[in-house]
């Protein structure tokens, strides 16, 4: 079974006044291993509105593995695969942004609500290693090898 090319992934959404907590915990467990911890932070929005942040932070391989397989599933990966550059930064973290709506109906998708970080690794740490490492991985999970 191939490495998982990353140090940590991390998923972030936040659950507004509007929204129920379980459903938005929901969506964001649809990306994580069954009973993967996730920190809850109640905050407070500019108009003093109640706003609660959910993060869970990834650093096993094989719950990478999970986390990328779920990624793997939206319907425009080839678009991510193509993107990688644009969506890499110079200190090898790649972003993306999930729909959190069709994550609590149990798909995967790109879109709004669910912030997806993850810190690549790459020797030297150097962006063009980090995609070429990041289309590597996701190629994989896409091929099922992982």
């Amino acid at each position: 079974m191939p490495s998982v090319p990353f140090h940590y992934v991390d998923l972030r959404t936040f659950c507004y006044a509007t929204e129920d907590d379980k459903r938005v915990e929901a969506a964001l467990r649809h990306y994580l291993p069954e009973e993967f911890e996730i920190e809850v932070a109640p905050t407070e929005g500019h108009h003093g509105d109640r706003i609660v942040v959910l993060s869970a932070r990834v650093e096993r391989a094989d719950e990478m593995r999970h986390v990328l397989g779920q990624v793997a599933e939206v319907d425009e990966i080839e678009r991510v695969i193509e993107e990688l550059d644009e969506r890499i930064d110079d200190n090898t973290s790649l972003f993306l942004r999930l729909d959190k709506q069709a994550a609590f109906g149990g798909r995967s998708a790109l879109g709004e609500g669910i912030t997806l970080r993850a810190k690549v690794e790459a020797y030297p740490a150097k962006k063009e290693a980090a995609v070429e490492n990041a289309r590597e991985a996701f190629e994989n999970v896409r091929d099922g090898a992982y």
